[in-house]
């Protein structure tokens, strides 16, 4: 598959014991959701995807993104953006600068600065870049932390329970945002949860692993 997210034959052990096995495409546009209770390895296997699996973890299997192999590349050649259950801003920076981290190094002032009020814009939070986060809603901090990732131009995207923590409505609002500026930019999505409800919201293939 030239374009889209490739797990090929991945397994991950620990301690010589196996926890998870997966192997699927995801296509440009849509989501993989791994679903388990704690403890099966999702999170571990973002890890791996992201070039950041723990030492004590041995894991086989290629990762493969928009035809290439990059299950050995560095984390930062990756060109992975992730969402985590924590919005994870700095709280010391602006809403702006905060988003001016996930801009690719270059450009002038002016061009980055148009760059972040579009990304402003897009979410409902124009005028919002000097604010400092502290003062943002969980909504809001949740639109900026997706923002700030899309700006890094990831060519694929991971969910690591990213919903988890918002309340019942917001979450609903948070969740369909996020799909919709995935699916706008063609992007493959991989999430993994414990909810029914973000699994069903995801709308596509769903794997089980078992606890």
């Amino acid at each position: 598959m030239d374009k889209g997210l490739s797990l090929k034959d991945v397994t991950i052990s620990k301690a010589g014991t196996p926890l998870l096995s997966v192997s699927h495409d995801i296509g440009s546009g849509e989501v993989l959701t791994v679903m388990g209770p704690s403890g099966v390895g999702k999170s571990t296997l973002l890890a791996f995807i992201t070039g950041t699996l723990a030492p004590d973890f041995h894991a086989e299997g290629e990762v493969w993104l928009d035809g290439h192999d990059i299950t050995n590349a560095a984390p930062h050649q990756r060109r992975v953006g992730i969402l985590f259950q924590d919005d994870l801003l700095f709280p010391h920076l602006s809403v702006g600068a905060n988003l001016a981290f996930g801009l690719q190094p270059g450009g002038s002032a002016a061009e980055r600065r148009a760059r972040i009020d579009e990304a402003l814009e897009e979410v409902g939070m124009t005028g919002f870049a000097d604010r400092d986060p502290g003062t943002l809603s969980g909504g809001q901090k949740a639109r900026v932390a997706l923002m700030r990732m899309l700006l890094s131009d990831p060519c694929a995207l991971l969910l690591d329970e990213p919903f988890s923590r918002l309340d019942a409505a917001l979450r609903a609002q948070v969740r369909d945002m996020v799909f919709d500026r995935a699916r706008a930019r063609a992007l493959p999505v991989l999430m993994v949860t414990h909810d029914a409800d973000d699994a069903r919201a995801a709308g596509g293939v769903i794997v089980t692993l078992a606890g």
